[in-house]
């Protein structure tokens, strides 16, 4: 039985003006556990974003609560790569700990090593201008993995990448989560790409957003995300997710 990591209760959003209250999220519950990989999936402009900022602490909740694991941390990895163009891919990478006032040379070889497992190392001194898209969001998950945060928020991670661009970094993503051992809540508009990468599809409906269902995905023979797309199961979770998600409404 794997630990609870992360409990998600009765979560509520409200944004207000002068006249008018908009509830984005209302009476939100899952639970998150130790080394999943959780996609969160719903309409457009339903709050699955809001979600990542509540837990971040980027925004307050309007109600409910949620609590970590212990001493359990989070890191955020936004939707673009946010990457400073003056400043060496090194120095990107490093630019958590220096803000946490953790930059040392135990911390800073940890960085490395990363670099060096996921092929990054070479381009250490070169600047983000000289790198592809895919690349960039590699640095930008090595820049939330060096502040080594227990658990992994991903908001929208590949989408200003082309289809072709999309699937490499996908596999690149997810390997590289489950080989450093995180656990990962990722929100995206992409159906297949939530299948393919999660151990759980949480979808959500239209706005005021509830969970409408939750999914465990069990595909045979099951690896990276592109040979996931494979399965025989993979069409069958597809069109009912589809299906839950109302787009014709």
């Amino acid at each position: 039985m794997k630990n609870k990591v992360l409990s998600i209760n009765h979560l509520k959003k409200s944004y207000h003006d002068k006249k008018s209250e908009i509830k984005a999220l209302d009476d939100i519950n899952f639970d998150v556990y130790e080394k999943e990989f959780i996609s969160i999936v719903g309409p457009s402009g339903c709050g699955k974003s809001t979600i990542l900022s509540i837990l971040s602490m980027l925004e307050e909740k309007s109600g409910g609560t949620f609590s970590l694991d212990k001493d359990a941390t989070i890191g955020y990895m936004l939707q673009e790569d946010s990457l400073f163009f003056w400043r060496t891919i090194l120095d990107n990478c490093l630019i958590g700990l220096e803000v946490t006032n953790k930059l040392n040379e135990e911390n800073k070889n940890y960085v490395l090593n990363l670099l060096k497992t996921y092929g990054l190392y070479e381009f250490k001194d070169k600047y983000p201008s000289s790198l592809s898209g895919g690349m960039r969001q590699r640095v930008a998950l090595i820049r939330t993995l060096a502040i080594k945060p227990d658990i992994l928020l991903l908001d929208e991670p590949m989408s200003a990448l082309d289809y072709q661009s999309r699937l490499a970094i996908s596999d690149d993503i997810y390997k590289i989560i489950k080989n450093e051992g995180k656990t990962a809540i990722m929100v995206t508009h992409d159906i297949a790409e939530a299948i393919s990468m999660s151990d759980r599809v949480i979808v959500l409906t239209k706005r005021p957003a509830k969970v409408k269902k939750i999914y465990e995905i069990k595909l045979s023979n099951k690896s990276t995300p592109i040979n996931n797309r494979k399965c025989k199961e993979f069409s069958t979770y597809y069109d009912t997710i589809w299906r839950d998600l109302d787009v014709h409404i």
